[in-house]
């Protein structure tokens, strides 16, 4: 079991429960899944792109990416009904608390002048979505390999009911967030 996944069952699950009073255990909020996603609109003009960011997320996620198309066409942006662009994976499980633990402990900490991850990006449910603007912060990419700085979004979905149980859950895991 990995050392984030038992912190939450012996430090946070009790925590939560005695700040928001849960009669049962089941009604504490747990991390369902986190979605690591590269939006590619470069990828028109250059289809090796695709292939890069490809290797890219693999090397983060330590998971093959799926490739996202474009539901619609839209003439202005030269786009078609199927066309590659951008690439996801989903992670679950162990390699989704490695992911979460990895991500807080060494990740956050590479990035410049870093004071902190901005306290507003929840949507209403709980869940959070961090924004990331090079994907040369992690570890696991070598800068020398990197065609292309890319940036990427990171969805925490959780099963918390509102804004203010994800980010206090989001806390007790560890999340740095910026203070207000």
């Amino acid at each position: 079991m990995s050392r984030l996944k038992e912190a939450y069952k012996t430090k946070v699950i009790p925590a939560l429960m005695d700040e928001f009073n849960y009669p049962n255990i089941m009604q504490v909020p747990r991390l369902v899944k986190i979605i690591i996603n590269i939006g590619l609109g470069e990828a028109l003009q250059n289809p090796r792109a695709l292939e890069a960011a490809s290797h890219d997320i693999a090397a983060i996620s330590g998971q093959h990416a799926v490739t996202t198309r474009a539901k619609k066409s839209i003439a202005a942006f030269r786009l078609r009904e199927g066309m590659a662009i951008g690439m996801m994976v989903t992670l679950r499980g162990e390699r989704m608390y490695e992911f979460f633990d990895k991500l807080v402990s060494t990740t956050l900490a590479r990035i410049r002048d870093f004071r902190g991850i901005p306290r507003n990006s929840f949507d209403g449910r709980g869940s959070y979505t961090l924004g990331l603007k090079d994907q040369t912060v992690f570890p696991e990419i070598e800068y020398d390999k990197v065609d292309k700085v890319r940036g990427l979004q990171i969805s925490f979905v959780t099963t918390a009911r509102n804004e203010i149980e994800g980010r206090r859950f989001l806390e007790l895991m560890g999340m740095p967030f910026a203070r207000s």
